[in-house]
Order: C-alpha cells, then structure tokens, then sequence
C-alpha cells in the first residue's frame, strides 16, 4: 500500500508565500515522478507541476516564475511545491500525485493524496 501525504496548505494573503509539503511512504520499489495539482471550486482539477526522478520539471503556464516544484535530496520521496507571489486564483484544494513502480515486475500506478486547503485572501 503506497500513501502519500500533503501537508503545508493554509491561508496566505495576496503576494505571499508557502510551501506544500507531499511524503510518500509504504511499499514499493521506486517513483517515477511526482506532481502537484489543484481543484478549484466549480472546476476541474488541474496540473499545477512535475518533476521526474531524474529532476526534470513541468511547470502550467499559470504557475511558471512563482512556484517551485523539488524533491528532497535525502529523502527522494518527498517533494514540495513552493509557492511566490500568490493570488487569489491560486486558491484550491492542491493534491500531491506519484506514479509508482510497486513491484519489480509491475506497472507503473498512479496514486494521489487526500489534498490540503489553500486560501489567498487579500
């Protein structure tokens, strides 16, 4: 069983900062990458970034040059999603994503977290 755990979100005011924090933990042989996305109410859910295990990242136009997608260097499990300048479109349930090789043999599956709350308000 592969968990992943969100933690970080919250309320920010307009221009402001925070960082998501997602762990990934349980069972399994390697990730092939992790991602970030996001719902808004009343919309679909929506990538927000990437980033494979060999560090490449994938960013939406909407995020490019305000928020920072790494994997932490100790524990490659973890990764986090900075976040600059924050505006009021930015708020959402953001949910941390990995493509997971859960057997030497298998597939890669997709697992997601149980999302964390962020709210920019002026």
């Amino acid at each position: 069983q592969v968990r992943l755990v969100e933690s970080g979100g919250g309320l920010v005011q307009t221009g402001g900062s925070r960082r998501l924090s997602c762990a990934a933990s349980g069972s399994f042989v390697s990730i092939n990458y992790m991602g970030w996305y996001r719902q808004a109410p009343g919309k679909q859910r929506e990538l927000v970034a990437t980033i494979t295990s060999g560090g490449s990242t994938n960013y939406a136009d909407s995020v490019k040059g305000r928020f920072t997608i790494s994997r932490d260097d100790n524990a490659k499990n973890t990764v986090y999603l900075q976040m600059n300048s924050l505006k009021s479109e930015d708020t959402a349930v953001y949910y941390c994503s990995a493509k997971v090789k859960v057997y030497a043999w298998s597939s890669l599956y997709d697992y997601w977290g149980q999302g964390t709350q962020v709210t920019v308000s002026s």
